[in-house]
């Protein structure tokens, strides 16, 4: 399986115990829905190697325990450290109404209220303290946060998403 067609679950942080459990940091909010997997991609290198879990459930906050099947001792959890775990795209539940995962909007055009089409949707950059929609109209690369406040509506069968941005924002990146 290729990492294009799976999404970041989280990475390996630390070891739990001598036994070969490992904890994971999700990037997620819901991280409950993770909770008792068959199974994770593991990155090792430039592979994702499945490796099935005897056991994973929920430690403290959006840590997740897992006792996996093939690691029993405390040196070969250590060669997992700070490895990225990854699902299948598939097994991402659905978002519905104005809720959208990133990779789902990339190639959507931004429709703002007052200017009209402000450009498609190339990435989203969630680097930073706000995830920031990078567009591009003409050439002129836009940077619009991600926020609720911005957003009127996500038309997934249109390929669009509607915002409304403050006065001046559009106008810096396009010189209107």
């Amino acid at each position: 399986m290729r990492k294009e067609d799976c999404f970041y679950l989280g990475k390996i942080v630390s070891l739990h115990g001598y036994k070969g459990e490992v904890l994971a940091k999700l990037d997620t909010d819901s991280p409950q829905e993770y909770e008792n997997m068959e199974s994770v991609l593991v990155a090792l290198g430039s592979d994702l190697v499945p490796f099935f879990m005897q056991q994973s459930r929920l430690h403290k906050s959006n840590l997740l325990r897992i006792r996996f099947e093939e690691v029993s001792t405390e040196p070969e959890a250590s060669r997992l450290l700070g490895c990225e775990l990854y699902l299948p795209l598939e097994l991402l539940p659905k978002l519905t109404g104005n809720r959208f995962y990133y990779h789902e909007v990339i190639g959507f055009s931004l429709q703002d209220a007052v200017h009209g089409p402000v450009g498609v949707i190339r990435t989203v950059n969630d680097q930073g303290p706000q995830a920031l929609f990078v567009a591009e109209k003409d050439g002129k690369e836009l940077l619009i946060p991600v926020t609720d406040d911005f957003i009127v509506k996500v038309d997934r069968e249109g390929q669009t998403v509607h915002i409304r941005t403050p006065e001046g924002l559009i106008d810096l990146y396009l010189g209107q």
